[in-house]
């Protein structure tokens, strides 16, 4: 018998807050809430020189478009689901105590309904010892996975079940197993934000409050503290619980400067993914400005109108194979067209548009020296905690339907970093209206005493 642990890889999906896992001992793998693209999971496979023989699922997933049902069929390896859920392609569907064995590991099944009411976390044993838990949504670092996804009617009943999955956890395994959820590094899943890279059962035992507080303390909490989650949710659990088709890859067909302002006259969903000042300074009217970085197919996702065309720009070929990359794990795939290149070529005879950009210092100096309107696009609850004297807040995800909403006159936009506040600009600098983007840290509007 080997005398080695598993080797435990992180794949960090941080557009979306998400870590897959990839265990292998002895040449085996076993992959754990693995992304769409599992491309990436082939690459870290062979690294290891591991083959992969089975791919489990903590949940049927509503952030993301799972690739756990093509790594299974295009390895051949057994995929692992939690029972319950009326999935439409064959698996392996596993209950509490069950035990999906290799030939030198062994994961045991522990059912922590919370975040869904099937929900399983994993627990790894070597020569029967616990060593790892992979608790998906349940218990994250220092927080828990949301309890609203499934509708109001179900918050209650899986907040408490919450509670009793993450106490369950801590009560039956040793301090020192590592703890390894699927959400948690941003994701929308997390009720609550997270703290850290990685954890212990004996530190969740200090930090987390599913084990810090009282029942029902926790459950009115974390009920009080749910805040709005992207729209394309809705999308993600019919998805995998139907099965994803195969991701595909490949690039938008190429389009020319004259078919790009045809569809952006045609109001068409035409997305700038260059830097957030770039587009400030230069870009083609009617386009939407979304940079491409960390928090791109959150925000696109959230506001995309599902199933309508979508044209990408992009400096390089690298930005629109990214960004197809990016959408695809959402479900949103084949985009109707890409453009790459200088703006100004891709302008052509149409219109070039800019708008200011400034920071909180040069807000403190505009309200000084004449009459402007100020729009917070932060969510509710960061409004509530804080804001500047006479902002009117209109969180982002519901600035195109409450445009009517927004102040009139000369308008200063921002967020808590500068992204959702330039999204929002190019969405009001499409409608005319007179735009500065705040391109700043919010912490800088208490600094120059703008609260």
């Amino acid at each position: 018998m080997s005398t080695t642990d598993p080797d435990i890889a992180i794949i960090d999906t941080s557009s979306l807050g998400d870590r897959s896992y990839l265990i292998s001992h002895d040449g085996v793998a076993v992959v754990i809430d693995p992304q769409r693209d599992i491309d990436r999971i082939y690459a870290l496979a062979q690294e290891k020189n591991a083959a992969i023989t089975h791919v489990l699922e903590t949940h049927i997933h509503n952030d993301y478009v799972t690739g756990g049902l093509e790594l299974a069929r295009a390895t051949g390896a057994e995929y692992v689901v939690p029972d319950g859920d009326p999935v439409e392609y064959e698996r392996r569907a596993v209950v509490d105590g069950d035990v999906i064995a290799t030939n030198s590991m062994t994961f045991q099944v522990m059912h922590t309904p919370g975040h869904t009411h099937h929900h399983v976390s994993y627990v790894l044993r070597k020569d029967s010892e616990p060593i790892a838990i992979f608790t998906g949504g349940s218990m994250l670092y220092g927080s828990t996975g949301r309890t609203d996804l499934l509708g109001s009617t179900h918050t209650d009943e899986l907040t408490h079940a919450q509670f009793h999955s993450v106490r369950r956890i801590a009560a039956e395994l040793p301090a020192d197993v590592d703890v390894y959820p699927t959400h948690g590094f941003g994701s929308f899943c997390s009720a609550t934000p997270t703290s850290g890279d990685s954890s212990t059962i004996g530190e969740q035992r200090q930090s987390n409050p599913a084990l810090t507080q009282g029942e029902q303390a926790y459950v009115d909490e974390l009920i009080a503290g749910l805040s709005a989650y992207p729209a394309y949710y809705a999308h993600m659990g019919v998805i995998n619980t139907e099965g994803p088709a195969p991701i595909d890859l490949s690039l938008p067909e190429p389009i020319d400067p004259e078919e790009l302002r045809r569809r952006t006259a045609a109001g068409e969903w035409v997305v700038d993914l260059r830097a957030r000042t770039a587009f400030a300074a230069g870009h083609l009217g009617g386009s939407l400005g979304f940079e491409l970085s960390t928090s791109f197919v959150t925000y696109l996702g959230w506001l995309y109108q599902w199933g309508a065309p979508l044209t990408l720009i992009g400096e390089t070929s690298d930005d629109i194979a990214d960004a197809t990359r990016e959408l695809a794990r959402i479900g949103v795939d084949h985009p109707s067209g890409s453009a790459v290149g200088e703006i100004h070529t891709l302008v052509g005879d149409g219109e070039l548009r800019s708008y200011e950009v400034s920071d909180f210092a040069g807000l403190a100096g505009a309200t000084g020296e004449r009459e402007v309107a100020i729009l917070d696009t932060r969510q509710h609850s960061e409004y509530t905690d804080g804001h500047i004297h006479g902002a009117v807040n209109i969180p982002l995800h519901e600035l195109p339907h409450r445009l009517a909403e927004v102040p009139a006159g000369e308008l200063w936009v921002h967020c808590a970093s500068g992204y959702r506040a330039s999204i929002a600009a190019s969405i009001l600098d499409r409608a005319d209206r007179t735009v500065v983007l705040i391109d700043d840290d919010y912490d800088n509007a208490v600094e120059t005493d703008s609260l």
